[in-house]
């Protein structure tokens, strides 16, 4: 079989991989590839609420760095069409005076750094959400969270990275990585070989996995969210609640859950249980919304919960992107990985994510 020669070869085609193949190509790369061994959106970015979310992340450095890439949003939107972006401004509400307290020091703290968040009195919750429950001692508000439809999201990079000549791979598992001289040639399941001067692994729960194809360690496991969706109702919040987003179509996601259950998608009517006993005490008008159905989603999570980016130390051109929060930070790793690849260097700061901290 004759193999195909790519500049650069991306190892996963969810939010993140996307996000890099049509960043690398709208700045002039050309020859470029997308390897997916499944479907599109079969993993992660395909089973999430899809919050764009800064405040309330911790440290104050990794919100900063999260508020890059959410600044980034109402621009992509405009060059690569709508994907229903929407900045409704977050909340995360309280039920316990200690809680309340530590609440109080992160957001002095990240006010000071510039990210826009207050701490909400009772009587400012209801006045803004009514349906919150009347239990809630306070909350912490943001101007600038909010939301995207995923789906569209990852079609619309898909769309302007094919504009620019991006080639895809679906349902090609690569299963072999040799290094050569210039690059890397990869072989996957369905027998297709590739050769690549440049390789992305943006696989996020499967990283580990196909890091061990290069012969490096990316720790990073599945964590599983559970997800329940309500019939149609009124209008309840127009807010992203931390753990629930009321859709357009009037549909509540909600969700507390985080399970290590390997690669076990499956949904349980314990979590199930749980969540929905969780969303009632937020929101008590849902105790009678008949729930239509479920969905499982498993969250790539490093070992110190922060990003894993860059190039691998002693792998001249092998890169790692792989981190949670994909939605919120895909614009901003977009940008990093393209910029490393064309320029070997980044005016955006990502030290404290550098791969290499794993690497010794």
């Amino acid at each position: 079989m004759q193999v195909k020669t790519y500049n650069t070869v991306i190892i996963g085609g969810g939010v993140i991989g996307n996000s890099i193949a049509y960043h690398l190509s709208k700045k002039g790369e050309k020859e470029i590839a997308v390897m997916e061994r499944d479907f599109p959106l079969s993993g992660t970015s395909g089973a999430t609420q899809a919050w764009v979310w800064v405040h309330s992340k911790e440290p104050v450095s990794y919100a900063l760095f999260n508020k890059q890439s959410s600044d980034l949003y109402p621009n992509l939107q405009k060059e690569i069409g709508d994907f229903e972006y929407m900045q409704q401004g977050g909340i995360v509400p309280i039920f316990e005076e200690d809680a309340l307290a530590d609440a109080v020091c992160l957001a002095e703290e990240q006010q000071q750094a510039g990210i826009p968040v207050q701490v909400l009195t009772r009587e400012e919750v209801l006045e803004i959400e009514p349906e919150i429950s009347s239990e809630v001692v306070g909350a912490t508000y943001s101007p600038i969270d909010g939301s995207v439809h995923p789906f569209r999201l990852v079609e619309r990079y898909m769309n302007a990275a094919r504009k620019n000549d991006v080639h895809y791979y679906f349902y090609n598992k690569v299963i072999k990585a040799k290094r050569q001289k210039d690059g890397y040639l990869l072989t996957t399941n369905k027998g297709k070989e590739l050769f690549a001067k440049h390789v992305v692994i943006a696989s996020g729960t499967w990283s580990k996995e196909v890091g061990e194809l290069f012969e490096v360690h990316i720790p990073v496991k599945p964590v599983r969210g559970q997800v329940l969706i309500t019939e149609q109702m009124q209008p309840l919040f127009k807010h992203v609640i931390m753990g629930m987003r009321q859709l357009k179509n009037g549909e509540v996601l909600s969700d507390f859950t985080e399970q290590e259950a390997g690669f076990d998608k499956r949904s349980t009517f314990d979590k199930m249980e749980e969540t929905a006993k969780r969303a009632v005490k937020i929101i008590p008008a849902l105790k009678d919304a008949m729930i239509i159905r479920s969905f499982s989603g498993l969250r790539a999570i490093p070992e110190d919960d922060f990003p894993i980016l860059g190039e691998v130390k002693g792998k001249a051109n092998l890169y790692v992107a792989c981190m949670h929060s994909g939605m919120t930070l895909s614009p901003l790793i977009g940008n990093i990985i393209s910029d490393l690849i064309l320029y070997k260097k980044t005016a955006i700061d990502y030290s404290r994510y550098h791969v290499n901290r794993f690497l010794g």
